[in-house]
C-alpha cells in the first residue's frame, strides 16, 4: 500500500486496495501540501463502509491524485489553512456529523439531519424554519444596514437567498444561502433500481443534462463487470461532444442576452434569446428534448446523427453563425454597455486561485484550466482546446471569455457534424458494477469542472455516489464579485456567473 496519494485516470476504475489508506494526520498534511504547492480540490467527501466512516479525496495538479483516511469523530479544519476545503468540510460536518474543528465558516450547505444520525453539528432543530436556524454574518455600525433578497424571487428561478451588509449604496460582504430545495439526489442514487441512474443524472441540474449525464455515463462504464460491451463507439463518442457544445453554446449565449437585459441593451437581448432558442432546437432535433435529457446512457446514445439530420444540423448551424457573430460585435463594441461591464465585479486572480474557481468564471479572473484540455474525455482527446485566460476578472472578462468560447463551440460542432457519423443506438438496459472499486470522472461542462465519484462494495453495490458541480466552487466567487461595489450591480454581477442552484442543493 502507498503511503501518500497516488494518481489516478480520468474515468478509468481502480481497485479499491490500491488506493493508499493513510491515518489521518498524513491525509490532511499530504492534501494541504499538494494544495499549497498550486493543486486544486476536485472532491473532499466522506462515506460509510460497514460501521466505519471514511474520507476520502481527489485533487489535481497536472493530474489527479487521490487518498483516503478513517474519519475522526473532529479533526482540525483544513479550511483553517487553505480556502478551497471550506464547502468541502461544511458538506461532510451536515452529512456525517464529523466535526471540523476551527472551520472558519462552519454553516449549513443544504438542510437535514445528518446521514448517520449523529448528534447535529450545527445545533439546529429541524422542524423550525431555516432562517431562523442559520447563523447570518453581520457587520456592525451606525450606518451600516442589511438588504435581504429571496429566497423567493420574480420569475421563474429557484430560491436562493442573498444577504447584503451594506453602508449606504457599497456592499461590504454578500452572504448566500442555498439549500432550499435539497433533493437527496446522493442517497437516492444508493436505493433506485440501477436502470434509473441515467435519468436521475439527466436532472441534477436541468441546464446541465447532458454534461452530467456523460459523467455518470463515463463512471458506469468504467465500473462495468462486462466494460467492453457497454463500451461507447466513435460515433457515440461524437455525438456525445455535439452534445456538450450545443449545451455550452445555447447556455453562454443565453448567458449574454441575460447580460444585454441588465444594462437595458435589448437589440442583443432579444436577438440572443432567439438564437438561444435556436441552438436549444438544434439539440431537441436530435434527442427530441431541448435541454439533451435522454440523449446519453452508459454504451453510448439514444439517438444517431444520420445523413439527413446531419446536413440539417451543419445548414442550420451555418445560417446561425454570421448572426452570432454579428451580435457578439453589437454587445462587446458597444461604448454603453463597456462602461457598465469593465470594472464592474472584479474577482482578483490570486481571490479566484485561493476560492478555486472553474469554468468562465476562473478562466475570466486568469485561471487556463480547462478539463476539455487537461483531463480530456469523450473526442476531446482529438481536439484543440486553446487555453482562454482573461485577467480583468470583471463582468467583461466573463462575457468576453462566453464570446470566445461560442464561436470556439461553433468550429467544434460544425466539424464534427463534416463527416458521416455511424453509430448504434443503446436503450437503457441491466449492469453490474465491478466489486471494491472506485472511479472519477471530470468533464468541463457549460459552467465548467463536473465530477462524479462512485465507490463500490465487495458485492459490487455502490457505497458512495458523489457529485460535484461547478456552481458548488463558484458561488462564493460571486459573493467576492460584490465587495466593495454598489449593491445595485449585483443582478449584472449575478448573471455574469449565472451559477446553479439545484447543481448545490442536490
Amino acid at each position: 500500500m502507498a503511503d501518500s496519494f497516488v494518481e489516478v485516470l480520468n474515468g478509468t476504475a481502480v481497485h479499491r486496495p490500491g488506493i493508499p489508506h493513510l491515518g489521518f494526520t498524513d491525509f490532511r498534511r499530504q492534501a494541504l501540501d499538494i494544495v499549497a504547492s498550486g493543486g486544486k480540490v476536485v472532491q473532499l467527501f466522506a462515506y460509510t463502509d460497514g460501521d466505519t466512516d471514511k474520507l476520502m479525496a481527489v485533487l489535481r495538479t497536472d493530474k489527479l491524485m487521490v487518498a483516503g483516511c478513517d474519519a475522526p469523530e473532529s479533526y482540525p479544519s483544513l479550511s483553517a489553512q487553505c480556502e478551497q476545503f471550506h464547502l468541502f468540510e461544511r458538506e461532510i460536518a451536515e452529512q456525517f456529523g464529523i466535526r471540523p474543528e476551527g472551520h472558519p465558516w462552519l454553516k449549513l450547505v443544504r438542510y437535514h439531519p445528518n446521514y448517520r444520525g449523529k448528534e447535529d453539528v450545527f445545533g439546529n432543530d429541524y422542524q423550525k424554519d431555516i432562517p431562523g436556524n442559520y447563523d447570518y454574518y453581520s457587520v456592525e455600525g451606525e450606518e451600516i444596514h442589511e438588504v435581504a433578497v429571496g429566497p423567493v424571487h420574480a420569475g421563474v428561478i429557484e430560491p436562493g437567498h442573498f444577504r447584503f451588509n451594506c453602508i449606504g449604496e457599497k456592499v461590504l460582504h454578500l452572504e448566500i444561502q442555498l439549500g432550499y430545495q435539497h433533493r437527496g439526489i446522493e442517497s437516492l442514487l444508493l436505493k433506485v433500481d440501477p436502470k434509473r441512474l441515467p435519468v436521475i443524472a439527466d436532472s441534477i441540474a436541468g441546464d446541465t443534462a447532458v454534461g452530467h449525464g456523460v459523467s455518470m455515463a463515463q463512471a458506469i462504464e468504467a465500473l462495468s463487470v462486462n466494460g467492453s460491451s457497454i463500451l461507447p463507439d466513435e460515433g457515440a463518442i461524437i455525438i456525445r461532444t455535439i452534445g456538450l457544445e450545443l449545451e455550452r453554446l445555447a447556455n453562454h449565449i443565453g448567458d449574454l442576452g441575460a447580460l444585454s437585459g441588465d444594462v437595458a441593451f435589448l437589440p442583443p437581448a432579444n436577438y440572443f434569446g432567439r438564437i438561444r432558442g435556436d441552438f436549444l432546437n438544434l439539440t431537441l432535433l436530435i434527442c427530441g428534448n431541448r435541454f439533451g435529457k435522454g440523449l446519453v446512457r452508459p454504451g453510448g446514445v439514444r439517438f444517431a446523427i444520420y445523413g439527413e439530420l446531419r446536413r440539417l444540423l451543419m445548414d442550420r448551424i451555418n445560417e446561425l453563425e454570421p448572426q452570432v457573430r454579428h451580435v457578439l460585435d453589437l454587445l462587446l463594441m458597444t461604448p454603453s454597455v463597456l462602461a457598465r461591464f469593465e470594472g464592474c465585479g472584479i474577482v482578483r486572480t490570486d481571490d479566484a486561485e485561493k476560492l478555486g474557481l472553474v469554468g468562465p468564471a476562473g478562466r475570466a479572473s486568469g485561471l487556463a484550466y480547462d478539463a476539455r484540455r487537461c483531463f480530456p474525455m469523450e473526442y476531446y482527446v482529438h481536439l484543440h482546446i486553446p487555453e482562454n485566460p482573461k485577467f480583468t476578472g470583471d463582468v467583461y472578462a466573463r462575457a468576453w471569455v462566453r464570446a470566445d468560447e461560442i464561436l470556439q463551440s461553433i468550429n467544434i460542432v460544425k466539424s464534427l457534424l463534416d463527416h458521416p457519423i455511424e453509430t448504434r443506438q443503446v436503450n437503457p438496459g441491466k449492469f453490474e458494477l465491478t466489486p471494491s472499486s472506485f472511479v472519477v470522472t471530470v468533464n468541463e461542462a457549460w459552467r465548467g469542472e463536473i465530477s462524479h465519484c462512485i465507490i463500490t462494495n465487495a458485492e459490487g453495490g455502490m457505497l458512495r455516489y458523489k457529485i460535484k458541480d461547478p456552481s458548488f466552487h463558484n458561488w462564493n466567487g460571486l459573493a467576492m464579485a460584490l465587495r466593495n461595489t454598489g449593491i445595485s450591480d449585483f443582478p449584472l454581477n449575478n448573471k455574469s456567473f449565472n451559477l446553479s442552484y439545484c447543481g448545490v442543493d442536490l
